[in-house]
């Protein structure tokens, strides 16, 4: 492994480089992306804050309206608006709300910081950025036009830390144990599926059978999982926006799940990037980066619920899409009907 960069050397490279995005600086320099923002330290106001998720979600109810971005490797999700309800247990904490809809899991909040810089307009750009242990952002909050800046700098002060250090100590990566690619009994696992009564059930049924989420997709058959081609992720934005489908669109890393639900209306393609450029949402998915489709059928105690999953070359998921219901009301038919025409994977077998 090499050397850590000091934080000296990471801010005059940074001073080379102003205008890159941080992700991008932070890889291309071989840091992780906390790393630089420690780096800043006691030079342009950025201060270390306590990842103290209680303390900020009931602060950020109390700030009005801002940008919460969630990101993975592949897609970002931003949503504007207000944290209208918050609910907190030992293992996981939840924003509820109309705009702002959060699952987060504080094992994976280390480090926090808050930073101010002003544009070549004047402007004040005010964030608070959180990150796991490895240095990798698990979330950030972005003030806007509309924030209450008396109630975010006293989330600031509150959540600021005694000691105020441009350097971290980033954590190795926990190298898991290989999960198993195969299903030793499909039959089993096809049973055990088909008992659910709740989505969130699944996770522990991986968990239990020691497998991954496409190694049993792989394995369920295509009347409860079917491969997509790879055009189905772009065409389902397509037809989503053109027929005013309500979906529900979950972007996650290892901290924290962001969901938007509702429609989608501007979609517009960058280079191998998908965007929508809605008024509330604006999200950024890079198809170069998808590798598998997939959409699934699972049982709940609402009825069967479809989803259309989407992952990268290193079976991570980058984002998952259902039709947007209500608690207890069955899966809407237009989405249903939607995720079912989406093109299925074209598999070319030698004789």
């Amino acid at each position: 492994m090499s050397e850590r960069k000091s934080a000296d050397t990471i801010r005059a490279l940074r001073a080379k480089h102003p205008e890159m995005r941080a992700r991008d600086f932070a890889r291309i320099h071989g840091i992780a992306e906390a790393e630089l923002v420690a780096s800043q330290i006691g030079h342009d106001g950025t201060r270390a804050l306590a990842p103290d998720l209680e303390r900020l979600l009931n602060g950020l109810m109390g700030v009005g309206e801002i940008m919460a971005l969630t990101r993975n490797e592949s897609c970002v999700s931003e949503k504007i608006g207000r944290v209208e309800r918050v609910e907190i247990t030992p293992h996981a904490a939840m924003t509820l709300g109309a705009d702002i809809d959060l699952r987060i899991f504080p094992r994976q909040w280390r480090f926090g910081f808050a930073t101010t810089r002003q544009d070549n307009e004047g402007r004040t750009h005010r964030s608070l950025q959180f990150f796991d242990g490895q240095g990798n952002a698990v979330h950030k909050v972005h003030s806007r036009p509309g924030t209450e800046v008396p109630a975010w700098d006293a989330l600031v002060a509150a959540l600021t830390l005694d000691e105020q250090s441009d350097t971290i100590a980033i954590e190795p990566e926990a190298v898991a144990a290989p999960a198993p690619q195969g299903v030793a009994d499909a039959e089993e696992l096809r049973r055990r599926w088909r008992a659910m009564t709740d989505t969130h059930q699944l996770f522990g049924l991986l968990r239990e059978l020691k497998l991954t989420r496409l190694a049993a997709l792989d394995a369920l058959g295509p009347d409860i999982a079917w491969e997509l081609d790879h055009s189905a992720v772009a065409g389902l934005f397509e037809a989503a926006a053109e027929r005013q489908v309500k979906l529900m669109a979950f972007v996650s890393n290892k901290g924290c799940t962001q969901i938007h639900g509702g429609t989608v209306r501007k979609i517009q393609m960058m280079g191998p990037w998908l965007n929508v450029l809605d008024p509330g949402f604006h999200m950024h998915l890079r198809l170069d980066q998808v590798a598998r489709v997939w959409a699934v059928r699972k049982p709940t105690r609402d009825g069967e619920l479809t989803s259309v999953e989407v992952f990268d070359a290193q079976g991570e998921p980058i984002i998952q899409l259902f039709g947007q219901r209500g608690s207890g009301q069955p899966e809407p038919a237009e989405w249903r009907t939607l995720a079912e025409s989406l093109p299925a994977l074209a598999l070319t077998r030698s004789a």
